[in-house]
């Protein structure tokens, strides 16, 4: 199979302490790669060091054969990205930020079909701060996939969202892959991992717990189920037990 992304010893720190240790993986080309663990534990800080919009300290990443940090441009031509919380300017409608957003691109998606998918094609004149958080959650998904990429980071993609919107969006991601798109992902909804995910890595203060398939997880583990499996991985099943 062939890597889209692929991190090599990849450090983080501030000011002497460690946000992101020696993290290394590798992501196939129509493969959904979760990235898992508590707030803290170097998620964020994981992908805006990929992307480099972070500098990391060492390591090596590759994106698409690109190196990030020498050929951004290319990259960003060919790559989405859905950060947890992005920020756009006040007064601006959902159509005016989708066209603004396309503009950037050479070979933009459709990006009136993707609000329709995403449930929001009567918000079009709506200004993007009047949605509710569910709703922007959806817009920021599309503003990532309108540069119909090969590869799209999604930080918390379904936060804020009721069951049936979660429910929805997971289809619609899993009608992308089977297209082609790869997907990496952070997600702190095991159920969401466990619909979506090819493979997962668990971090906890920047260090790897594990790497592998949902069911390498569940059975390297004294459980049955994802959700056990992740808190005894991390040790926060004993941390609540001690409460």
């Amino acid at each position: 199979m062939e890597a889209v992304l692929a991190v090599q010893g990849l450090c983080k720190s501030y000011g002497g302490k460690q946000a992101v240790n020696n993290l290394n993986l590798q992501v196939q080309r129509r493969e959904i790669f979760g990235l898992l663990g508590a707030n803290g534990a170097g998620k964020s800080t994981s992908i805006e060091c990929i992307l480099n919009t972070k500098k990391y300290d060492r390591g090596d990443v590759r994106i698409l054969g690109m190196n990030p940090r020498t050929e951004r441009k290319a990259i960003f031509e060919r790559v989405g990205v859905q950060f947890q919380e992005p920020r756009c300017q006040d007064k601006i409608t959902v159509e005016e930020i989708c066209e603004v957003t396309r503009s950037f691109y050479k070979n933009p998606a459709d990006y009136k079909e993707l609000l329709k998918s995403f449930g929001l094609s009567d918000k079009c004149r709506q200004m993007v701060p009047e949605l509710s958080g569910g709703e922007r959650q959806r817009l920021f998904v599309v503003l990532a996939l309108i540069p119909d990429p090969e590869l799209v980071f999604l930080d918390e993609l379904t936060s804020g969202l009721d069951t049936k919107a979660r429910r929805d969006v997971w289809k619609h991601l899993e009608k992308l892959k089977a297209k082609g798109l790869t997907i990496f992902l952070t997600s702190h909804y095991m159920d969401e991992v466990e619909a979506l995910c090819d493979r997962i890595l668990i971090l906890k203060n920047g260090e790897t717990l594990f790497q592998g398939t949902v069911a390498d997880a569940v059975s390297q583990s004294p459980h049955d189920k994802l959700e056990d499996a992740y808190l005894w991985f991390t040790g926060e099943e004993d941390e609540n037990e001690s409460l």
